[in-house]
Order: C-alpha cells, then sequence, then structure tokens
C-alpha cells in the first residue's frame, strides 16, 4: 500500500493537519498516511531537515513525503515535487530538501505552475493533491514544468583533524537529549588506537557507552545512536537544561597521540 508521511510546523492544536490529510485522502482514501513530525519549531528549515534526513530512508522506496515547513513564510518559494534516491518529496523549495542528502536528484518539476494556485496554505491546497497523485501511480513529470535545480544550503559541518573532531548540536529531542553532528564513522577512523576526551559545557569525558542505562540516574551519558551520531544526554533527566546547551553548541573531542 502506498505511503505518504508527512512533516510540518503546524503543531498539534489546530486544524491544519487534519486538513492535509483529508486533501490527501480525498484524492485516494486508501493511501497510507504516516506522521513523522508536527512539532517542528516554527519555520525551523535546519530542525526540520534534520528530523526528515534522520528517518525518510526507513520507508520504502517510493513513499511520497509531504514537507510543510516554512511553507509560506518567504516570498518567491516555488512549489516542487522532487525524486531523490528512489523517494519522492514534495514541499517549498526554500532550502530544506537541500539539506537531506548530497546525491543528485532523479527527477525535479515545479507543480504550480500549469495551472497556478495562490494560497495561504499551500500544504493543504498545493502539496496535498501532488503528494495524494504520486502515491497514486501518477509519473512526477505529469505534475508540472522539468526543473534543472532546486535550493540547496550549506548545513553546520564537522571540523575533523588527527587530533580531534569539532561538532555541533543540531536536535535537542523530546528527551533533551543533544544529538550532534559527530558521526560514529569519523570518530571510528580518528579514535583508532587512540585515547579520547569529549568536551563540552566545561565538562570533560573520556568514556562513549553502549546503551543509556549504562549511566547512573542523573549522570550524564555519551552514546552513538541509532542514527549514527553521537548523542548527549542526562539519564533520566534532561540534558540541554542541565548543562545549559541548545541547538549549535559545541563538542569538541580531543585525541591524545
Amino acid at each position: 500500500m502506498a505511503i505518504v508521511t508527512l512533516l510540518t510546523d503546524s503543531g498539534e492544536t489546530d486544524h491544519y493537519v487534519a486538513a492535509i490529510k483529508a486533501k490527501i485522502l480525498g484524492v485516494n482514501p486508501g493511501l497510507t498516511l504516516v506522521d513523522i513530525s508536527h512539532k517542528i519549531q516554527p519555520c525551523d528549515i535546519a530542525h526540520g531537515a534534520f528530523v526528515l534526513k534522520s528517518v525518510f530512508r526507513d520507508f520504502p522506496k517510493g513513499t511520497v513525503h509531504l514537507v510543510g515547513v516554512d511553507s509560506t513564510a518567504s516570498s518567491g518559494n516555488t512549489s516542487i515535487a522532487l525524486q531523490l534516491e528512489d523517494h519522492f518529496f514534495v514541499g517549498a523549495d526554500n532550502g530544506l530538501l537541500g539539506l537531506i542528502s548530497e546525491k543528485s536528484h532523479q527527477q525535479l518539476v515545479d507543480i504550480n505552475i500549469i495551472n497556478p494556485i495562490g494560497s495561504t496554505f499551500p500544504e493543504k491546497d498545493i502539496f496535498a493533491p501532488a503528494a495524494a497523485k504520486l502515491a497514486s501511480g501518477v509519473a512526477i513529470t505529469t505534475l508540472g514544468k522539468p526543473l534543472t535545480s532546486f535550493k540547496k544550503m550549506i548545513g553546520r559541518s564537522v571540523k575533523a583533524t588527527r587530533k580531534n573532531i569539532v561538532g555541533h548540536v543540531m536536535q535537542v529531542d523530546n528527551y533533551g537529549n543533544l544529538i550532534t553532528n559527530i558521526a560514529k564513522t569519523d570518530f571510528d577512523i580518528l579514535s583508532k588506537g587512540k585515547t579520547f576526551t569529549i568536551q563540552f559545557s566545561g565538562e570533560k569525558f573520556r568514556r562513549i557507552h553502549t546503551n543509556y542505562f549504562q549511566a547512573e540516574q542523573g549522570d550524564c551519558f555519551l552514546i552513538f545512536n541509532s542514527t549514527g551520531f553521537l548523542e548527549i544526554g542526562i539519564y533520566k533527566g534532561r540534558a540541554n537544561d542541565l548543562l545549559g546547551m541548545e541547538y549549535d553548541s559545541a563538542v569538541n573531542i580531543l585525541f591524545d597521540e
């Protein structure tokens, strides 16, 4: 059964998400709708991109992802449908979709140019019908005018040498855990045969855990999580509050020679 996921900054206290779903099901009531999140911080492209990048590959290829983050806040954003890594994405060309993969797109179209719609709610009026059609098997090339490129943004990058890795917090999750952009693959290569010190918020640690419960309640843990990135937390506590860290806070790993 075809799947459409939804990722928005609409929250869950208003009618917006239900209206988007109703529009999709009005085109094809047999589609399966999956909520990724509707609690992306309003207009926070970096947050939305991180969440989408972390999960879209877990869905079957051919899944359609409707992205409604910062869809109306900026003028001049084109409404696009994009095929990338054998998944389909529908949303505003505001830079978010350019942050989720370094691979080249397969197909790209402007979905609001043939019969343009002026809307204050593009997630419902423009994105939802396009997503429903894609999930129903309609070819992406029939939805609009082909484009050659879409907006790319440069995300926070890790600086790595043989002596250290400098990364940053990319997300504070629902538990207050701090998810960084330091990848396990990079750490494994640079730490081989070396001891290390991880520094952040005036704290120093020389151990990485393999499971959350290895820390005592109230103590700090460091772990490479299921997405392969270094995560900092307080076992049964909120690390962002207790460590005074937030999005973009620095995390430094020093390797001993």
